[in-house]
C-alpha cells in the first residue's frame, strides 16, 4: 500500500516549506473537484532510458491512493553490443506493457549531452523504449529531469540517492529502489500529481 495523493501533496508542501492551513484547504478542495472528472483507476508507466540500465516503474492511481505494481532496471552488461542491449530493452518493456497494460507512459525529457557519442547512445535507448510503447497505442509524455527532482525532493539538482529515498518513503517500499528504477517511479509519481491538479503547464506529449 502506498501513500494517498493528498499525503503526497502534503509531503511536497512540507519539503517546500508550505504549511499554511488555507493552502491545505484549497488543495483538498481542488483534489475533490478534479478527481470527480477523472477515471477512478489509472495505471502509469515511468521509463528512465539508458543503454546499460533502463529503469522502469508502474504505479496505479486509484482515486486517492497510489501503489506500485512493478519496478526494476533492465540491465545490460558492458560486454554486450549495442544492438543486443536495444533488443533487451524492447523485449523487457513489451513484457511489462503486456502484463500491466498502462494507460499512459511518461519518460525523462531529453537532456543536453556534451559528449556526442553519449547523446547518440542515449538516443538509441530512448528510441527503442518509445517505439515499443507507441506500438502498443499508449500515450507518451515527457517531463524534464529537473522538474521531477523539484517535485519529489524539493531541489532541482538533487542527487539520485535523495530521489530514491524519497520515492521509497512516498510509496512505502520495503527496500530502496535502484537509482534507475527510482527515477522511473518518480516520473510516474509526478505525472500522477500533475494530472490531479488544475495544471497550467501540462506535461509535453510526444
Amino acid at each position: 500500500m502506498g501513500i494517498s495523493l493528498r499525503q503526497f501533496e502534503q509531503m511536497k508542501d512540507r519539503v517546500a516549506g508550505k504549511t499554511t492551513r488555507s493552502n491545505s484547504s484549497r488543495l483538498r478542495e481542488a483534489d475533490k473537484q478534479v478527481i470527480t472528472h477523472h477515471s477512478s483507476l489509472v495505471t502509469i508507466l515511468g521509463i528512465d532510458p539508458s543503454l546499460r540500465g533502463t529503469g522502469f516503474g508502474v504505479i496505479r492511481a486509484e482515486r486517492n491512493n497510489l501503489s506500485v505494481l512493478a519496478q526494476g532496471t533492465i540491465a545490460c552488461p558492458k560486454d554486450w553490443e549495442q544492438s543486443r542491449c536495444l533488443a533487451n530493452i524492447s523485449r523487457t518493456l513489451r513484457e511489462v506493457l503486456s502484463k500491466h497494460t498502462p494507460d499512459v507512459c511518461v519518460v525523462e525529457g531529453i537532456f543536453f549531452a556534451q559528449n556526442l557519442k553519449t547523446a547518440i547512445v542515449m538516443g538509441a535507448a530512448r528510441g527503442a523504449a518509445l517505439a515499443v510503447v507507441a506500438e502498443n497505442g499508449v500515450d507518451i509524455y515527457e517531463i524534464a529531469t529537473r522538474k521531477v527532482k523539484q517535485a519529489i525532493v524539493g531541489y532541482g539538482a538533487a542527487q539520485k540517492i535523495a530521489v530514491a529515498k524519497m520515492v521509497q518513503r512516498m510509496l512505502n517500499l520495503s527496500e530502496l529502489p535502484s537509482p534507475d528504477a527510482a527515477d522511473a517511479l518518480a516520473l510516474a509519481l509526478v505525472h500522477a500529481q500533475q494530472n490531479l491538479r488544475f495544471n497550467l503547464n501540462p506535461p509535453k506529449k510526444i
